[in-house]
C-alpha cells in the first residue's frame, strides 16, 4: 500500500485537469510516512482516488503526478513512457542527418524531472526532482535498453535540485569516460559540445528551428549576436550568407569552443567577430559609437526562473531590447528571446513593446518563435512553454 495524500476540499481541480503539480497548500493530510521521491496515492477530500505521484517533502511542489490512474510505478512504467517519448520524436521535421536532440522532456513526456538529451552516441541525463532521483537507476537501465547506446553522462547539477533537498551531481553513469568535445551535426552545421561542464546539458537544442530561421533571413546583412555562447546563431548566420557577424559573450571558455566551431565549419575567427565582455556594457558602447546592424539576436540566460523574480528580470529584458532597437538600421530585424519561466509570452511582448517605445522606433512583430518540436509542451502543462521568441522589424 502506498502512502496517501488527501487534498483539501475544492483543491483537486488542477489534478482532475491533469496538471502534474500539487503544491503544499493544496494538501489536507498525509496518511503514512512517505520518503523523498516515494510513490504516493492522491485522493480528493472525499477519498476519491485521483492518481499516483512522487512525493517531495522539501519542495513547495509537494508532489508531481506520474499517472492519473492506478498504474503501478515501476520498471514497466518507465520503459513504456521512455519508449513513447522517443518514438514521438520520429517525423518531427528534424533533419535525418542531425545526431543531437532531446529524447525526454520531463512533464511534457509524462516524466516529471526527467530530461534526456542525445549528442551523437552519448546520452545526457538530468534528474531534477525527488521522484526522478528515486528512480534514477531504473531510468538508466531503461535508456540503455531502449536506445541501444552504451554511454550515459549525468548533469544533475542545476539549482532546482537544491529546492528538492538533493545535492548536485555530475559524472559517468554508464560506459567509458567521454571526450571533452562531442561533435554533433545540426542542419548540416557541425558543433563541438562540452557535455561535462557546458551550459544546460552542453548545447541549446531548443533553439534548433530558430537558428535555422536566422539562417534564412540574414543573407547579405550585418548581424550582432548577443549572449552568443558557443556561436550557434553566429554559424547559422554565416552559413546563411551574412555579410558580417559580431558575436558577444561574457564566457571566455564558451568563446573558445565558438572558435573551434568556426574552424569545424571552415570559417575564420574574423568572420564571426568573437568578443568577450558584458553584453549590457558593450551594447551601450556600440550605441555611443553609433554602430548599426541589420539584424540583432538577443538570447540571454534565464533572468527570472520564477514569477517572483519577474519584476527585476523585466528591467533587464527591457534594457537590452531598448539598446538593440537603437542599434538597428531601418528595416532591421531583432530576434529576441526569453527562456525565463517567470516571464509569460504576454509580458515578454509588453516588455519588448515598451523597449521600442522608449527607443523611439516604430517596430512590428513579423513572427513568433518557440522551442523546437523535440521540446514539446503538453496541453495540460502550459508551464512547459518556457522559450518565447519574437522577430521584430523596424519600420
Amino acid at each position: 500500500m502506498n502512502p496517501k495524500i488527501f487534498l483539501k476540499k475544492d483543491r483537486d481541480r488542477s489534478v482532475r485537469q491533469r496538471h502534474p503539480w500539487i503544491f503544499s497548500g493544496a494538501i489536507e493530510r498525509i496518511e503514512g510516512s512517505p520518503g523523498i521521491g516515494e510513490t504516493v496515492d492522491i485522493l480528493s477530500a472525499e477519498g476519491e482516488f485521483l492518481g499516483r505521484a512522487a512525493y517531495s517533502p522539501q519542495s513547495s511542489i509537494r508532489a508531481r503526478m506520474w499517472a492519473w490512474d492506478d498504474a503501478e510505478i515501476g520498471n514497466a512504467f518507465f520503459e513504456s513512457r521512455i519508449k513513447r517519448a522517443i518514438e514521438a520524436r520520429l517525423g518531427l521535421m528534424i533533419a535525418e542527418s542531425d545526431n543531437a536532440l532531446r529524447l525526454v522532456h520531463a512533464e511534457s513526456d509524462g516524466l516529471p524531472g526527467v530530461v534526456v538529451d542525445r549528442y551523437g552516441d552519448v546520452l545526457v541525463l538530468q534528474c531534477l526532482t525527488a521522484g526522478a532521483e528515486r528512480w534514477r537507476d531504473v531510468i538508466v537501465t531503461t535508456l540503455l535498453k531502449v536506445t541501444g547506446l552504451d554511454t550515459i553522462f549525468e548533469r544533475s547539477d542545476v539549482d532546482v535540485r537544491e529546492l528538492e533537498g538533493l545535492p548536485k551531481r555530475t559524472g559517468i553513469l554508464h560506459g567509458a569516460d567521454i571526450a571533452d568535445r562531442i561533435i554533433i551535426q545540426e542542419n548540416g552545421i557541425r558543433f563541438g559540445v562540452d557535455v561535462k561542464t557546458g551550459q544546460k546539458t552542453g548545447f541549446y537544442l531548443d533553439q534548433r528551428r530558430n537558428r535555422q530561421r536566422v539562417r534564412e533571413l540574414v543573407a547579405g546583412k550585418s548581424v550582432l549576436n548577443c549572449f552568443c555562447y558557443t556561436g550557434g546563431f553566429s554559424l547559422y548566420a554565416l552559413v546563411g550568407g551574412a555579410s558580417k557577424v559580431v558575436s558577444v559573450d561574457s564566457s571566455g571558455s564558451a568563446l573558445e569552443i565558438g572558435r573551434e566551431n568556426l574552424a569545424l565549419n571552415g570559417f575564420s575567427m574574423d568572420q564571426a567577430g568573437l568578443m568577450e565582455g558584458d553584453v549590457f556594457l558593450l551594447l551601450r558602447r556600440f550605441r555611443d559609437e553609433a554602430r548599426k546592424f541589420d539584424a540583432i539576436i538577443l538570447d540571454p540566460p534565464k533572468f527570472a526562473p520564477t514569477a517572483a523574480q519577474a519584476e527585476k528580470a523585466a528591467r533587464g529584458y527591457k534594457d537590452i531590447n531598448l539598446l538593440a532597437f537603437k542599434l538597428l538600421n531601418p528595416g532591421g530585424l531583432l530576434f529576441t528571446f526569453s527562456c525565463s519561466g517567470g516571464i509569460s509570452a504576454e509580458l515578454f511582448q509588453k516588455i519588448v513593446a515598451g523597449a521600442a517605445l522608449d527607443a523611439k522606433v516604430d517596430a512590428r512583430i513579423v513572427e513568433t518563435l518557440a522551442q523546437g518540436p523535440d521540446h514539446p509542451v503538453a496541453l495540460n502543462f502550459p508551464e512547459g512553454a518556457y522559450l518565447k521568441g519574437l522577430v521584430c522589424q523596424i519600420i
